[in-house]
């Protein structure tokens, strides 16, 4: 039986013919994520911003009366909501900030949230209470910066395994690579104003992931290169590497996206912002590691000789008896 194959032995893509508008259009996406997570911010979930969360649906709506829903709580006396689509049309979230006196005591907490869906239910005839969180603010800090200190202790761990095992051009090739994919992808959520939780952030960790495992499979074969093919210019040694494992690459990418794109239109709510996170990932991953952790080792200079080992005093001497026999 024949085995299918999606890329061709054969294959002669030249990749690294774009490397330089492609890493323009990169920088440039760079720029515009973090300049809309600075402007616009990211939505943070009550896991990271505090506060209590209800989530409700209106069954008999085909669209949840959200400006009727923030007036109404509004009126309770807790301040300004923020209440949006959650999931299906007519689901919302409504967040709101506990009072001082409030945060850290859960059964305070647990009184808030019965008078808010208990206000709802008596206004709105088909409101239906799916569930509540509370989180207090120092905690949702606290969540905060240990989120940051995992994703920047990720990425430094990477950077440095790769460093140890190659060079540290590559390392660094690595490191620009993993900040490409976590930008974009919290470029995304700060667009679209996706719910930012603990559930992202392990995610993200995913993507770091598979982004690191992506980029040293075509690093591997790239250094594997250089030792067989000494006076090949670099930027065919590696489009030749990258070619070399683009069966492995689309074949994983393929597999993990079969799995990804029924939870991305069929799969429940709660999980659609972590399965749009690993999908962005694997697509940005997928293509950082052959347009932005390949094409950064031409400009960081590495070469033929790269991993050619020093001759040493001994071994000049050895060679040098040699000759003299």
């Amino acid at each position: 039986m024949k085995l299918l194959k999606l890329v061709p032995d054969d294959t002669n893509i030249r990749f690294l013919r774009w490397r330089v508008p492609f890493y323009v259009v990169s920088c440039l996406l760079i720029a515009a994520s973090w300049a809309l997570v600075l402007t616009k911010g990211l939505n943070y979930g009550v896991d990271f911003a505090g506060g209590l969360e209800v989530r409700a649906t209106f069954e008999q709506s085909e669209q949840a009366p959200v400006s009727e829903v923030r007036a109404q709580v509004e009126t309770l006396g807790f301040g300004s909501p923020v209440v949006q689509r959650f999931g299906e049309d007519n689901q919302v979230s409504i967040r709101v900030r506990l009072p001082e006196g409030a945060e850290g005591d859960k059964e305070a907490a647990d009184r808030i949230a019965e008078t808010i869906t208990a206000n709802l239910a008596d206004n709105f005839s088909d409101f239906r209470l799916d569930g509540r969180d509370s989180v207090s603010g120092k905690v949702s800090g606290e969540f905060r910066n240990d989120a940051v200190l995992a994703l920047l202790a990720a990425m430094l761990a990477v950077a440095l395994y790769i460093w140890i095992r190659f060079e540290w051009q590559f390392g660094v090739g690595a490191l620009f690579a993993l900040f490409h994919d976590v930008s974009l992808t919290l470029g995304m959520f700060a667009l679209f104003q996706l719910e930012f939780s603990l559930q992202i952030i392990a995610a993200i960790l995913a993507i770091i992931g598979y982004s690191l495992n992506d980029t040293i499979v075509v690093y591997d074969r790239i250094r594997e290169n250089l030792k067989k093919f000494r006076k090949m210019p670099l930027p065919e040694l590696l489009d030749l590497s990258v070619n070399e494992t683009l069966a492995r690459t689309v074949m994983t990418s393929l597999t993990l996206a079969v799995a990804l794109i029924p939870l991305l239109f069929f799969g429940p709510a709660s999980l659609f912002g972590l399965t749009a996170a690993i999908f962005l990932g694997l697509v940005v991953g997928t293509y950082s590691s052959v347009y932005m952790a390949a094409p950064m080792l031409i400009w960081l200079g590495v070469d033929s000789n790269s991993f050619v080992p020093e001759e040493t005093v001994a071994d000049k001497q050895e060679a040098a008896a040699r000759r003299l026999s």
